[in-house]
This record gives structure tokens, sequence and C-alpha cells, in this order.
């Protein structure tokens, strides 16, 4: 059986999320909270979860301390963000936070599910217009459009074998902003991983052999 717990403040939405969630799973069973502290008081770590979905802005307490609580009481289940606010910085506070997805609130049932399945496959998910920052989006004219400028000092250091927390304390990123980037770099490559990434990008010519 798959354990799922969502939170959101709105019946409606709540309602709508219990319908789209059963095409999931043929055995699923649902719990939902509406607001931070019966999310957490319902994900409090004796109750395993397969997965937890939770909007941001609800009441009870501010989305980030919620979110860190949650992250620390279930370190293990992945927790996906649905909601309506989706600009780049929540988004990377979200997953600096450990989140293991973002999806905003319009969209499409179909995406939702594929979305939340390719997170519980232990994925990263995140919109394609929430990948680049606004200076990347101005910059991507480098490279044929393929990586943006700031994704390229990524991948090159992907290629020499360092972690995200490395990577992040070598371009004074934060570690939810390097993952923000290597999900965009396997997508823009057509790749499922980084070794992936590296031998497609040589062959490209993007880095050097």
């Amino acid at each position: 059986m798959l354990k799922v717990l969502i939170a959101d403040d709105h019946d409606l939405f709540l309602t709508g999320l219990q319908m789209t969630l059963s095409d999931l799973d043929d055995n699923i069973r649902i719990e939902s909270a509406a607001d931070h502290r019966e999310l957490l008081a319902k994900a409090d770590g004796k109750t395993p979860w397969d997965l937890i979905l939770t909007d941001l802005a609800m009441p009870g307490m501010p989305w980030h301390e919620s979110l860190r609580l949650l992250r620390e009481a279930n370190p293990e289940t992945p927790i996906v963000v649905l909601s309506a606010v989706s600009d780049h910085d929540n988004v990377t506070k979200a997953i600096d936070l450990g989140a293991s997805g973002f999806i905003p609130k319009t969209s499409p049932s179909k995406l939702i599910i594929s979305a939340l399945r390719l997170v519980l496959a232990g994925g990263l998910y995140l919109p394609s217009e929430l990948l680049a920052t606004p200076s990347d989006k101005e910059s991507a004219g480098e490279n044929n459009g393929i990586l943006t400028p700031r994704q390229l000092d990524v991948l090159k250091l992907i290629a020499q074998g360092k972690p995200n927390k490395i990577i992040a304390n070598e371009l004074h990123l934060s570690e939810g902003t390097v993952k923000l980037h290597v999900t965009a770099i396997l997508k823009a490559l057509n790749v499922i991983n980084r070794t992936g990434a590296v031998s497609a990008a040589r062959n490209m010519g993007l880095i050097e052999k």
C-alpha cells in the first residue's frame, strides 16, 4: 500500500488532489492536513509515509520552518511542494531544505502524476521554467542555447567528480541552486545521470575530453 500525506488549507484543492492521486497507485491510502501544525503532528516520524505533499502558504508557522521540521522527522520520505507561489527563490529554498520536488498548482493532473512517479523513483522534479535563474535566462545565448554559462560552470566541476556541496562552495551558490542546475543540465543533454552528462558534453565539445 502506498501511504500518502497531503497538506493544504483549501478544501476544494485537497479534494481534487485526492482524486488525482488515485491514479498514482491501485492501492493507495491518503490522509490530509489543513495547516503546518497538523501536518507536523501527522508526520512526526512515528507513522511511516511513502510520500508527503505540502503547500507552502498555510497557517500555523512560516513554511520554511515547517519544511525543515518535516524533513528532520521524516529523513527518508520524499517531500514534494505543491504551491501557487513558484518563484525561483522559493523553489531554491525548498530544495535546500530537502524537498524532492516542486510542482506548481496550475500543473495538469497527468503532469502531477508523472512528477510524483519520478520522485518516488528517487528523482528530483522541477518544471523546466524554474530550472534557470533570471540572469541565466538572459545569457543563455551561448553554447547555442544548450546550456547557460552558469550551467556550464557546474558541468565542468561535475566532470572533475566534485559533489554538489563542493560545487556550491566553489561557485558561491546554495546547494539547492546547484541541484536546480544539475537537473537542468541532465534535461538539456537528454541524459539520466551525471556520468551521461559529462560524456554527452564531451562528445558535443562543450567541455574538454
